[in-house]
């Protein structure tokens, strides 16, 4: 008999959870004052506790939304945004006993994809998870200047914290979920992850731009002292945590904004989409460096016939995917894909893949003669995996953008 059990938390142990998964996460527990402002949006629906003699000894969190797949189309998904066991309970079943009671509750709530920003990248592939989209780490070095004919006019201007609690929220929902694993953001979100930035303690600023249609990107950013005794006149450090626009004019204006603030002496923005062309706006292409390049968005696929058939896929002839899915069973089987959308089939299997794997490919990041390469696909027809490549393949590399 497990010493431990696994059930939804109730609305009592929403702060005692959320206390256990900052301890995981090496994080400073919040004060009365601050949970009071965002305790709220830590709601106990969505939320599987571990618990040992009524303590709370592990949590696995998760808020609805939707994802943005290749093709424009978006599906429901859950984000799970905090996962994390007491530090005398790992390595004895915890996790997976969380990770698989979350999963169950997903498919029976219809629920399509999962997605997650994994602290570790070992944990998550045997839930059946797979980095779906990768960040790129950008470092512009000072001076830096756009090049004659990058900047595309409209205004750039920055809001008080009341304006950016107010206004960023319906900002982000009319730009939209442009790339392929970007996600909606919905109430409950800001107040944790953007409304106790923006205060007058919080430390970051928001500067908006507006085009010919009006407000249609904006930066969220802050200042780290970089001074040193030996160097005491050194710049700071902008380190800008969300940008986002509705097209390639905005998004340029607010990178060239953040260029030329005052005292600055490096740009630094984290978890960018990897095809960005930030160096390639630069009158000195060498000012700006790609100083690192993660995995970023981590994907479950919880419904493979619904995933698959929302997705658009490229002009070749179809392939035949034979899944395994542990966790889900009811996963596991065959499916034709091609132009035409996806199903499932009795028809030989072209090749054969973990539903981790089928994530990477999912969102269009990784191609699957790479996968093959990787020893993650077995191929029964080497030529379906370049037929696979132009299918699953997307224009935009898949980013997120959000963090959760």
């Amino acid at each position: 008999m497990s010493d431990f059990s696994v059930r939804p938390i109730t609305e009592d142990e929403r702060r005692p959870t959320f206390d256990l998964l900052l301890q995981a996460l090496h994080s400073p527990l919040p004060s009365d004052d601050a949970w009071a402002q965002f305790g709220d949006s830590w709601a106990a629906p969505g939320k599987f506790g571990a618990f040992a003699a009524d303590r709370p000894i592990g949590i696995a969190s998760g808020f609805p939304t939707r994802i943005g797949v290749p093709g424009s189309a978006t599906v429901s998904a859950t984000a799970v945004d905090g996962v994390g066991v007491r530090a005398d309970w790992t390595r004895r079943g915890v996790l997976t006993a969380l990770m698989s009671a979350q999963l169950t509750d997903l498919a029976a709530s219809g629920t399509t994809i999962a997605c997650l920003h994994a602290s570790e990248a070992v944990i998550y592939g045997r839930f059946g998870y797979g980095p779906a989209a990768l960040g790129a780490t950008v470092e512009v070095t000072r001076p830096a200047h756009l090049r004659d004919g990058a900047a595309s006019g409209g205004a750039v201007r920055l809001l008080d914290p009341d304006e950016a609690r107010d206004l960023i929220p319906a900002l982000y929902h009319r730009i939209g979920l442009h790339r392929p694993g970007m996600i909606a953001r919905p109430a409950p979100w800001w107040p944790i992850a953007h409304n106790r930035r923006v205060t007058r303690d919080g430390g970051y600023r928001v500067a908006v731009h507006t085009g010919p249609d009006g407000d249609d990107g904006f930066a969220l950013f802050t200042s780290l002292d970089q001074t040193t005794a030996a160097d005491p006149e050194r710049g700071a450090l902008l380190d800008v945590r969300d940008l986002h626009g509705a097209n390639p004019e905005a998004i340029t204006a607010l990178w060239g904004f953040v260029l030329t603030i005052d005292l600055v002496a490096t740009v630094r923005a984290r978890y960018r989409p990897a095809d960005e062309p930030v160096a390639a706006l630069l009158t000195d292409y060498r000012r700006a460096r790609t100083t690192a390049l993660e995995d970023d968005l981590w994907v479950r696929l919880v419904d493979v016939p619904a995933a698959l058939a929302a997705r658009s896929y490229g002009a070749a002839q179809p392939v035949v995917l034979d899944v395994a899915d542990r966790l889900l069973p009811a996963n596991a089987g065959r499916y034709r894909v091609g132009p035409e959308g996806a199903e499932r089939t009795d028809a030989p299997t072209d090749f054969q893949l973990d539903v981790d794997t089928l994530a990477m490919l999912y969102l269009g990041e990784w191609r699957a003669t790479t996968l093959a390469h990787a020893g993650r696909i077995t191929a029964a027809d080497p030529a379906a995996l370049t037929r696979a490549d132009t299918l699953f393949t997307t224009g935009l590399r898949p980013w997120c953008g959000t963090y959760f």
